[in-house]
């Protein structure tokens, strides 16, 4: 595939396509597609996911009407609370929270959850945007499984910075919040793809697909799954030692559905992975091309080594990203994450400027070649030089990251 062909696909693909959602099928069937034009055979592997459709989401501060959208799968309740703004997760802060329906700073997570079911909270409200941007666009947020874990659900509402200054400001006193949704079990799918080699010992590529619900989800990240293409119709017509799977994630964006549904699915296979190269935000026309790698500290050398023989940048360190990689890497199964790491105020994800824009053709080209050299180095070592090992400080990490421990 040339620079075109990269641009191309991302341009046409580049639509809101959220887990799930039939939008995220048409591109899981644009991307078999895009196989089957160099010969190929891609095939879809279905798996469940949870998913709601949201009949009444209404916050009232004060009496007032505050534009909001629901927390998906957060069920159907009526609170109606005094209005608590949390500052800090101090423990005199949390405390306050006990029977509050309360305003946070940012996005909700795990920790923060955990911490408003163990302090009483009644409700939630979390916010998205800038408050110095024009556009007050709201995000679609889910209460996701693994922020729940075994708790209770509360009803929760996200609403613009804006709007969250202005209550603050303003001295609110209290909230309403009325969410009613109908939750059913639906369909997300894995897109997979498999180039045999001489030997059973397998990489594994990945990138996902799908987008967040304010996001056209170029950079991230159809950018990836474009220099996976690429490196698919490389590797098609060039020599390969070792199997090579290519795996397009469904739902990443749901907390990585696809991946962990491909490694339940395919136990059975994990052993003859040796290494996952994740495509994770590429081709930005700003930014700087990087390495993390969640296995031995050797393989950071390993990178800067064949970054000097190319001639080329790739800052690299030890880590684990947030992304495909991670269920794999919780495995025991090395990991690299290739990225290009945009500045903010260049390149947002998960917001409505994540447009074909912000990437180039030229870019997208160069950062593909880079990943080619290192998989094909990969693909025909005559001993693979990547201890097939996740060292105990990133399992720490991996822990800390689903949520196993603080």
């Amino acid at each position: 595939m040339n620079k075109q062909n990269l641009m191309q696909f991302i341009c046409d693909n580049a639509y809101i396509r959220t887990g799930g959602s039939p939008e995220e099928r048409a591109c899981a069937d644009a991307i078999i597609a895009q196989c089957a034009a160099i010969g190929l055979t891609a095939h879809r592997e279905p798996f469940t996911v949870d998913m709601a459709t949201i009949r009444t989401a209404r916050l009232e501060a004060d009496g007032r009407t505050v534009p909001c959208l629901g927390y998906l799968c957060a069920g159907s309740h009526t609170v109606d609370a005094p209005l608590y703004y949390l500052r800090s997760s101090d423990p005199a802060s949390l405390a306050a929270c006990r029977g509050k329906i309360v305003l946070l700073d940012g996005a909700l997570n795990h920790a923060t959850y955990q911490n408003l079911l163990r302090h009483g909270a009644l409700g939630f409200i979390s916010c998205n945007g800038d408050v110095h941007r024009p556009d007050e666009a709201i995000d679609q947020r889910e209460l996701r499984r693994i922020v729940v874990g075994d708790g209770e659900k509360l009803p929760g509402v996200n609403i613009h910075a804006k709007s969250a200054l202005a209550l603050v400001s303003g001295g609110a006193k209290t909230a309403k919040i009325i969410l009613e949704q109908e939750e059913y079990t639906g369909e997300s799918q894995n897109v997979l793809l498999e180039l045999p080699g001489e030997s059973p010992e397998t990489i594994l590529f990945t990138a996902h697909y799908d987008s967040t619900a304010l996001s056209q989800g170029a950079y991230d990240n159809l950018s990836g799954c474009a220099v996976m293409l690429h490196l698919i119709d490389r590797f098609r017509t060039h020599p390969h030692r070792r199997t090579l799977r290519f795996l397009f994630c469904g739902s990443e964006e749901r907390f990585l559905l696809g991946s962990q549904a491909h490694v339940q699915m395919h136990a059975d296979t994990l052993a003859q992975i040796v290494l996952d190269i994740n495509l994770d935000m590429l081709g930005c026309i700003m930014g700087a091309f990087g390495a993390r790698c969640c296995a031995e500290p050797s393989v950071v050398s390993y990178i800067e080594f064949f970054a000097a023989e190319l001639g080329v940048s790739i800052p690299s360190r030890q880590g684990v990203h947030s992304s495909d990689s991670a269920p794999f890497a919780d495995r025991g199964i090395p990991t690299v994450s290739f990225a290009c790491g945009a500045p903010a105020n260049f390149a947002t994800i998960h917001t409505i400027h994540d447009t074909p824009a912000v990437l180039s053709g030229d870019q997208l080209l160069a950062d593909a070649e880079v990943v080619f050299a290192f998989a094909d180095r990969m693909a025909n070592a005559v001993n693979f030089p990547i201890p097939r090992t996740v060292p105990d400080n990133m399992r720490r990490e991996l822990d800390k990251y689903f949520c196993r421990t603080n």
